[in-house]
């Protein structure tokens, strides 16, 4: 009895499985469902997405993103590592100690914030700056406008002193208007990419600390091409961006913060208005609180650091940017900044030409040279063209590729007769 209930049970089996072998695949309860939504899709691939993407090769001669050496962009080409990974923290490790080398500072609280230049400059106001606090801002181009701009979004009180593109603040003009206004805070542009301004900066760290101010300085356009000193000039806060002399993609942003900073930084009533930027959390991120909870764009910062010990030096942008501030006249083209040791040696300006369009100049050299400069911005519009060298791009050879590109173009665009 038993065998033959066995063999019953089994032939049943056998014929279940006969039928289920018939049937389409099993499906859970929550097939039906997707199966209506996928079929509700109303909007289609984009064809453009199913095309490998095609980057053209340009010389980026403008001011910025430069191009990046190869070895550069293999290294954020290399496998991805979690941010937890011991391999990562040391990674971040030795960018930190790279920066503080490429800012001269023995600054602690010293990190790479993923973003581009802005967001350091809106990391260093939020995190120092309270609202209804006075804020001093020199605004002799773009970047002092935008600071102006971010620190009255967050609801400082801010003062600025203002001169043409390209102008210069003196130290006595500046400690009078830290008498005047008691900031918390006074922002200078170091490297002024709109007017190629390379703007002195020994001693107003003194009158910062004379008057109890923190003395915030951008470097974006500069770090790298020209002399800083974080630590000797009294700088409280300095910032820059990967992308122009130091060689890495963009999309890293470089920035410290002395013990007075920080001082201010921590001791606030108020939490910062952003919660991204806000430095008790990157702070973290980066380890410098004792407590290595780390988070970070994994392939940006793997290219960084590559780029960060490439070699790049003050003097040889200073020789490049003579050789092509020379071959510049010899067109018969006038420099923006007339003086020279204040002429920004990463990024050239250019007066423009009398009686030419320079967004024609422009379009020419783009179309038959392949070669990106650009003009003015920000106040700077319309005033100047302007050349960057700097980085990997920072070559003789490359100034005598912008050097022809410039004849060409002056020699083919049309000319008014005014």
């Amino acid at each position: 009895m038993m065998q033959r209930g066995l063999f019953r049970r089994g032939a049943l089996l056998a014929q279940q499985a006969a039928v289920e072998s018939s049937l389409p695949p099993m499906i859970s309860p929550l097939q039906p469902r997707l199966d209506r939504s996928m079929s509700s899709l109303t909007i289609p691939p984009p064809a453009c997405m199913l095309r490998p993407l095609e980057v053209p090769f340009r010389y980026l001669f403008g001011p910025g993103p430069s191009n990046v050496p190869p070895r550069i962009l293999a290294a954020g080409a290399r496998p991805i590592i979690g941010h937890l990974h011991p391999e990562m923290y040391e990674i971040m490790n030795d960018i930190k100690k790279g920066i503080q080398y490429a800012f001269q500072t023995q600054n602690n609280m010293t990190i790479a914030m993923s973003g581009s230049g802005h967001a350091a400059m809106e990391c260093a106001i939020f995190n120092t700056v309270e609202p209804g606090e006075s804020v001093l801002v020199a605004v002799n181009g773009i970047w002092g406008e935008r600071v102006a701009e971010i620190a009255e979004r967050m609801g400082a009180s801010v003062h600025t002193m203002v001169k043409a593109p390209g102008g210069v603040f003196t130290n006595e003009e500046i400690e009078k208007a830290l008498a005047k206004h008691k900031p918390v805070l006074f922002f200078l542009t170091h490297g002024e990419s709109s007017a190629g301004l390379a703007h002195p900066v020994d001693g107003i760290g003194d009158l910062c600390r004379k008057h109890n101010t923190l003395f915030l300085v951008d470097t974006v356009a500069s770090l790298g091409a020209a002399p800083i000193f974080m630590d000797q000039q009294n700088i409280d806060i300095l910032y820059t961006g990967s992308q122009k002399a130091l060689n890495a993609p963009p999309g890293t942003a470089p920035i410290s913060f002395n013990e007075r900073a920080c001082q201010k930084m921590f001791t606030r009533k108020t939490k910062p208005v952003s919660y991204l930027l806000d430095m008790s959390h990157l702070s973290n991120y980066w380890g410098n609180d004792g407590k290595p909870a780390r988070l970070g764009t994994v392939s940006d910062l793997q290219a960084f650091c590559t780029g960060l010990i490439s070699k790049t030096s003050w003097k040889h942008h200073k020789e490049v940017a003579e050789y092509l501030w020379t071959g510049l006249e010899d067109l018969g083209l006038k420099l923006f900044i007339r003086e020279k040791d204040l002429r920004l040696p990463s990024v050239t300006t250019i007066a423009i030409p009398q009686g030419y369009n320079w967004r024609e100049i422009l379009q020419y050299i783009m179309k038959h040279h392949q070669m990106e400069m650009t003009g003015g911005l920000g106040p700077s519009i319309n005033m100047v063209i302007r050349v960057g060298l700097m980085g990997y791009n920072c070559q003789k050879r490359n100034a005598d590729l912008a050097l022809a590109a410039l004849a060409d173009a002056l020699r083919n665009c049309k000319k008014s007769k005014a």
